[in-house]
């Protein structure tokens, strides 16, 4: 039994999110809150799985209130929030930074033509988001961590050097957005070559998720259309909803295919798409997520003489898609978030050797 704990300041919210919430027979909602001082209260002496958290409330707001309960308990935090307000949206990708794992827009009423949709959207990340092991969040004077000192593990397999990269891959899914965040404000204006990114997020985020990522990143973050041309700097996410790849002409692809990994749009399509076209001029990466999606690309990437890399366990939320990749011995750098940054740099912009070596 998934117990969860639902906050929100609107008592027909409330109703709604418990209603929703206790027609699954795996979930028990143990409790509600109206504020984030009650919340703090109601967490006390509970065994909780899951707390649902509004983002806008009188006193202590979501974001507040997401900071204190990760200091005192470990427990997965999901944004329940009205896509329609971009400031709700911006404040939600901030709470994601603080440490809640996922969003999903607040539930319409009943007799709304898309109740059963968001309903069922709402439920699935309850449960899939109950599997994950958070960890306390404990005051840091330093934000970014202390996992940014040193890269952990990379491949010794004899290679002169890196093949330039035309393109760099992303691929993301749970716990992603604060790790592309970090990644992409620390690029220079300059940086040289085109970055292709498939982030797992939900519908009528991605915009707001781009507004986000603009406020911070000196490049520019585009959502493409189907026929664009990739240009270097620029920063391309998938539309939900698509399968997004990139021909020999350099244009971005976009089609209804049929979900990879029960994703659309799929870092496994991205990937094989990266990896026909471009081949060893790539820089492939997969970041925190659930599941496996992208892994055995990153293979194939690593094996056509692409340069590949995951996310550091340590600072993932989630170690499933990069774990996978590790177990397939599909990583060639195995870094934290700024680090990763840092070595997109140095294989763009100061070619290297395999052993870190500048030539």
């Amino acid at each position: 039994m998934i117990n969860v704990l639902v906050v929100d300041d609107s008592l027909v919210v409330r109703d709604l999110l418990v209603y929703i919430l206790n027609l699954d027979p795996d979930i028990n909602v143990i409790g509600t809150a109206e504020s984030g001082e009650k919340a703090l209260q109601a967490i006390e002496n509970r065994k909780l799985d899951v707390i649902t958290m509004d983002i806008q409330m009188p006193g202590m707001d979501g974001l507040e209130t997401t900071r204190r309960i990760l200091e005192l308990k470990p427990v997965p935090i999901v944004i329940v929030t009205a896509v329609l307000d971009p400031k709700c949206v911006e404040t939600s990708f901030q709470v994601m930074k603080t440490g809640a794992v996922s969003m999903v827009e607040k539930p319409p009423g009943l007799d709304h033509p898309q109740f059963k949709q968001k309903a069922k959207e709402l439920v699935d990340t309850i449960k899939t988001m109950s599997e994950i092991k958070v960890i306390r969040r404990y005051k840091q004077k330093d934000s970014r961590g202390s996992h940014s000192q040193q890269q952990i593990w990379y491949d010794t397999t004899p290679r002169l050097s890196y093949f330039p990269p035309r393109i760099v891959a992303i691929g993301a899914s749970t716990g992603g957005p604060p790790v592309l965040q970090i990644i992409l404000s620390l690029l220079p204006k300059y940086f040289p070559v085109s970055i292709v990114i498939v982030q797992h997020i939900a519908e009528g985020f991605l915009q707001g998720f781009v507004d986000w990522l603009s406020q911070t990143s000196q490049l520019p973050i585009h959502i493409p259309r189907h026929g664009d041309y990739l240009k270097p700097g620029n920063v391309y996410l998938a539309p939900v909803g698509f399968q997004m790849g990139i021909n020999s002409r350099n244009q971005v692809i976009l089609c209804n295919g049929h979900p990879q990994e029960n994703m659309r749009p799929a870092v496994s399509h991205l990937f094989q798409s990266v990896a026909e076209v471009f081949g060893r001029h790539a820089v492939g990466i997969l970041l925190t997520g659930m599941g496996k999606d992208g892994a055995r690309d990153l293979l194939r990437l690593k094996e056509l003489g692409a340069v590949t890399i995951i996310q550091q366990q340590e600072s993932c939320v989630v170690f499933g898609m990069p774990g996978e990749a590790q177990k397939l011995g599909a990583a060639i750098f195995e870094l934290p978030p700024e680090k990763i940054a840092e070595k997109l740099v140095q294989l763009t912009l100061h070619r290297e050797d395999n052993h870190g070596g500048k030539r």
